[in-house]
């Protein structure tokens, strides 16, 4: 008797189950390419924006550091890697590093210390505390150069407003902006005018949701405020900690607005930070590779730091 499944020439006869299962398959197949043609519509255009407007001019920021440009001649001059070589070698791209370190730690550090400090006190049952959280944080959300025309007015030494304070204590109010000793703590008083509140609306939420138990275990066990703060409340707001220390770190490189408003840089190159030294070689000087190379520092600078961050703080970081 002769198989029923085998057909003259060998081949296996499909039955219908297995025609059932094809045809499954295929339905699968097809749903399969449907969902991802699906994903692509949709992500394409986004992806294709991502690429054109922040991966390209950072690949094309990298080529042009080096060459030699004036930004107006149609050819560009391959020059290898001088451009860093003469960063490197000169004091003046050095001491712009050395300017932007001290102004990130300070505005960091003075950012987040005021930042829990305004925190604390608003987390107070205080009559009115609504009206002064927005007060706290309105300065975050108003413009860098509405921020520096104010604030040129306070630090200006004929009528401005720290003149009247310094004289109600009987002391001379210091030429800020136009003295190369005070210009850049000036810039620092304004940006951390400016973060103080953000920080500290971070911190607030932060500390509203901290678990109350352990607060009240702590006050029956006889431990003191200070105790409290220092062994309960700063480890479980070590995870706010860690994202204000990445983003304000990142927006002290990034700070820009209010030294364009208030001292171009100067006096002397005093208030010359990393991104004012590469606005200023690429659209003021017209030195396109100088620039864009310093951009490449910058670049590097923030990876280095935030995969330090990420590699070693967030081991500090106590997630409940």
């Amino acid at each position: 008797m002769s198989d029923p499944t085998v057909a003259g020439r060998g081949r296996p006869v499909p039955t219908a189950g297995d025609t059932a299962r094809r045809s499954v398959a295929r339905t699968r197949r097809g749903r399969r390419l449907r969902e991802y043609a699906l994903f692509l519509a949709f992500v394409a255009p986004n992806f294709l924006l991502i690429g054109v407007f922040s991966y390209w001019p950072v690949v094309y920021n990298a080529y042009l550091s080096l060459t030699e440009w004036d930004m107006i001649a149609p050819v560009k001059r391959f020059v290898g890697l001088d451009n860093y070589v003469d960063l490197f070698t000169g004091n003046e791209f050095v001491d712009v590093l050395g300017t932007t370190a001290y102004f990130m730690v300070g505005v960091v550090g003075g950012s987040l210390v005021l930042g829990l400090a305004v925190a604390v006190l608003l987390n107070q049952r205080l009559r009115g505390r609504g009206l002064v959280r927005t007060m706290v944080f309105a300065p975050h959300v108003l413009s860098g150069a509405a921020i520096g025309l104010a604030w040129l007015f306070i630090f200006d030494p004929n009528y401005g407003l720290s003149r009247f304070l310094f004289e109600l204590v009987g002391a001379t109010s210091p030429a800020w902006l136009t003295d190369s000793d005070w210009a850049l703590p000036a810039i620092m008083i304004v940006y951390l005018w400016k973060n103080v509140g953000f920080c500290a609306i971070v911190y607030l939420a932060g500390l509203q949701n901290l678990p109350r138990d352990l607060y009240e275990s702590a006050a029956l066990d006889g431990a003191g405020a200070w105790r409290i703060f220092r062994r309960i409340t700063l480890p479980l707001l070590s995870p706010v900690t860690f994202f204000l220390v990445v983003t304000t770190i990142i927006s002290s490189f990034q700070a820009f607005d209010v030294i364009a408003v208030m001292t171009d840089g100067g006096p002397g190159g005093a208030t010359t930070i990393l991104s004012w030294y590469v606005y200023d070689k690429g659209f003021i000087a017209f030195q396109a590779g100088p620039a864009a190379a310093g951009a490449v520092v910058m670049f590097a600078i923030l990876l280095a730091v935030t995969l330090l961050q990420t590699r070693y703080l967030e081991r500090k970081v106590h997630y409940r």
